[in-house]
């Protein structure tokens, strides 16, 4: 059986605060750490039948990044709840879902910045 590790170093400030994310994978093509702005991570408790979450951004990540992030990251999702549960009724509700989402966000910079 093959193990794989995904490493996370996460860089703080004096007040606790993300400065820096890091992550590197053993089965990734590259050997150092790559820097990101904003991580989510979920992991599935079947004995508490909960979802278990670290989500983290650093100082530097602008909203626009965060709006782009998320609608990327519910379309992902909505993608592997699809090959999961071949729901495609679901599936497109999510991406509806996204898609309105962004929408809104634009909507709203576009009036900011009036």
């Amino acid at each position: 059986m093959h193990t794989s590790t995904i490493s996370i170093n996460v860089e703080l400030d004096n007040d606790k605060v993300p400065h820096q994310i890091g992550w590197k994978a053993t089965d990734s093509t590259i050997d150092q750490y790559q820097q990101a702005r904003a991580m989510m991570l979920a992991f599935w408790d079947g004995a508490e039948k909960s979802a278990l979450r670290i989500d983290l951004w650093t100082k530097d990540m602008m909203v626009d990044e965060m709006a782009d992030f998320f609608y990327q990251t519910f379309m992902t999702m909505a993608d592997t709840y699809n090959r999961a549960t071949q729901q495609q009724e679901l599936v497109d509700d999510i991406k509806k879902f996204a898609k309105d989402f962004y929408a809104k966000f634009q909507a709203l910079q576009q009036k900011e910045n009036k």
